[in-house]
């Protein structure tokens, strides 16, 4: 249908139609003469709801100008420290809060109302609000990474030193034991209870071996560790890198070995799954060697252990092997233990009773109940109670200790710097003389920003602010050059009638190539959010681990971006020896017949015209040679892991999928 028709249809001219349907998110293009019939016939049947829809935008904009124009009367010049509050921000601005908040989410910031922002970030959103900002000169010498506040507090050389607990963090492939080895650690070696004394989780606990302290930190084990910029490993002192025996080295694996030689702290690895009947000690080996990783029985200097964190074999001698590698250069892990505390958060959430609390690794000196802390150089108020991981009240705090803090007055970020200071500083209250914990204030129906389509909005809850930072930086990773991932809020606790009410909101104003997805990680819904949820039509989703929702998120895209998996056959060959047989793989020789097959690619075995089921090969020989491929009639000998059906006779098909759209 012509623009014009349509124009003459609802009795206005075609310029006013172009500009009422850009306004609400239908785009037909600038300069497009005709429109598609089925979307004509949407816009004749929703003209109304349009209309309104318009007029309610040009209200919203127009008390925008209104409410700019009463900002811009008046220049205002504002000092502000190098770091800041977003609260303390707004009220040296002398703007609203919920204001500033929606500034920044335009400029993809997304904070709560007590984190902090840099003098840079502050800077840009108030030149955009039409304000003046200076550095106040006393915080110009502060501005410093966490990284090096960190570093010199602890070179500091200020008393006697002895050896502290050696930390140890544990990295590697999700499905390659990382949590049953931690599991197996805890069963047989935590400290003051048996199996199961955890009544809590707080991201690090101790054990003992041989009279000995050692301090773990439970780090993520998957791809999204990069996100929580090493933590675990900026922090450690030996890591501990798993490698299961019947899947050897995974791109995750690869990753995580990155972060360790980035830090520069020795590690072992531990070979797992030891007790499976695919186990193949010697292949790992060769997979790790090929990436500079040599076992000590190869020459190298790498310990390799092998376990099985199911049966509980070799954990133990693991241990040993920590104690070894901490051994070997003791003076890097002998600190002072008298003065004022320094340490590291490791996380941090806010508790219905408690409001916010953190888990600190205690680095040099002593932490004690009742001392008042500054956490990156910014008073965070006095500790009111000190609890180790079993949950059980401690009054002091000595290196290497984890300890969960109550009292801090904000809510602080994974890998802060906590110190012990002498000055107690002043600690701004809301209006109601109480402190305020919620994440971002929510937007009203239709306040949201414009959704032109081909995107993703997240709306997300998680249980700790670490899990909220590993999810948003993971989010930046993925890339797509079409659709776009827009986390509209994000907060701590379960869901909420609200977050249902907001997603509902979403959804109904959203662009018809766009979804809404409501998000919880590691939270919980009542019974009377999942009955609002289904009234409303929201569908809320709850995970556990965190590369399951990133996983779906890709799915997403290649479903909206109409991505399809379509199979390109690479070759054939005629089977015409079977040489060994196992329960889950075949050694098969044979001739290609036609084309090219290579290491790694799918195969699906056939009888005659009958596929019988489907495979991969592992490996491939030509010549007592391991090849990456064999061309069309070349004999090789191949590794193939899929059921043992094939026999004499059969032909494999190898197969590839690629990505189309």
């Amino acid at each position: 249908m012509n623009i014009s028709e349509l124009a003459r249809k609802l009795r206005i001219s075609p310029k006013e139609l172009r500009l009422i349907l850009q306004a609400v998110g239908i785009d037909i293009g600038a300069k497009a003469i005709k429109i598609d019939k089925k979307l004509a016939k949407r816009i004749l049947n929703e003209w109304g709801d349009i209309q309104r829809q318009y007029r309610k935008i040009k209200e919203k904009q127009q008390k925008e100008q209104e409410e700019e124009a009463k900002m811009t009367t008046e220049v205002k010049d504002v000092k502000i420290p190098a770091s800041i509050s977003v609260r303390d921000f707004a009220a040296r601005l002398d703007v609203p809060v919920n204001k500033l908040i929606e500034a920044l989410m335009k400029s993809g910031i997304f904070v709560s109302l007590n984190e902090r922002i840099d003098y840079d970030t502050a800077a840009l959103i108030a030149m955009d609000l039409d304000i003046n900002v200076e550095k106040e000169e006393q915080e110009q010498e502060s501005e410093v990474t966490r990284e090096k506040i960190l570093s010199d507090l602890l070179s500091q050389d200020d008393g006697e030193k002895k050896e502290r607990p050696p930390v140890v963090v544990v990295m590697g492939h999700v499905d390659h034991g990382k949590t049953s080895l931690l599991d197996a650690i805890r069963k047989t070696n935590v400290i003051g209870g048996e199996a199961g004394g955890i009544t809590q989780h707080i991201g690090a606990y101790q054990v003992e071996k041989n009279d000995r302290l050692i301090t773990f930190i439970d780090t993520p084990g998957h791809e999204a560790f990069t996100a929580m910029r090493s933590r675990g490993a900026r922090i450690a002192d030996v890591a501990i890198l798993v490698v299961a025996a019947d899947d050897g080295v995974k791109p995750q694996t690869v990753e995580a070995l990155k972060i360790i030689e980035k830090s520069k702290i020795p590690y072992i690895v531990a070979i797992n799954k030891m007790d499976k009947e695919g186990a193949n000690i010697e292949k790992t080996k060769k997979e790790l060697s090929g990436h500079n990783v040599v076992p000590e029985d190869w020459g190298g200097k790498i310990i390799c252990a092998p376990i099985s964190a199911k049966m509980g074999d070799g954990v133990k001698e693991l241990l040993d092997m920590v104690l070894l590698t901490v051994d070997l250069d003791k003076d890097k892990i002998s600190i002072n233990y008298k003065g004022n505390a320094v340490g590291t958060i490791i996380e941090s959430h806010i508790d219905k009773g408690e409001g916010p609390v953190a888990t600190a690794l205690v680095q040099k000196g002593t932490l004690k109940r009742g001392d008042l802390i500054s956490i990156n150089k910014n008073f965070s108020g006095k500790i009111r109670s000190m609890k180790d991981y079993n949950g059980k009240e401690v009054e002091i705090a000595t290196p290497s200790t984890p300890v969960r803090l109550a009292g801090i007055k904000n809510l602080a970020n994974t890998g802060d710097v906590l110190e012990v200071t002498d000055e107690k500083g002043k600690i701004k209250k809301d209006q109601k003389g109480e402190q305020r914990f919620d994440y971002l204030v929510k937007t009203q129906e239709g306040e949201e920003e414009e959704d032109s389509g081909d995107r993703i909005n997240v709306l997300l809850k998680a249980d700790v602010l670490g899990s909220t930072e590993v999810i948003m930086e993971s989010l930046e990773k993925i890339e797509s050059k079409n659709i776009k991932i827009k986390v509209i809020n994000r907060g701590l606790g379960n869901i909420t009638e609200s977050d249902v009410l907001q997603a509902e909101a979403l959804i109904n104003n959203q662009h018809e190539d766009s979804m809404t997805i409501l998000v919880g990680f590691n939270v919980k819904t009542s019974s009377g959010v999942e009955i609002l949820a289904k009234e409303k039509k929201v569908e809320v989703k709850i995970y556990h681990v965190i590369y399951e929702f990133l996983n779906e998120i890709e799915a997403n895209i290649k479903r909206m971006a109409k991505i399809e998996m379509v199979r390109k056959e690479t070759g054939k060959l005629s089977v015409l020896a079977i040489f060994k047989t196992e329960k889950e793989g075949m050694i098969i020789g044979g001739k290609v017949l036609s084309g090219k097959i290579s290491k790694g690619e799918s195969v699906e075995v056939v009888r005659g015209k009958e596929v019988l089921t489907e495979g991969e090969i592992e490996s491939l020989q030509s010549g007592k040679q391991q090849v990456n491929f064999v061309e069309e009639g070349q004999e090789c000998g191949m590794y193939y892991k899929g059921e043992p059906v094939a026999k004499e006779g059969d032909q494999l098909v190898f197969y590839k999928e690629e990505e189309v759209g």
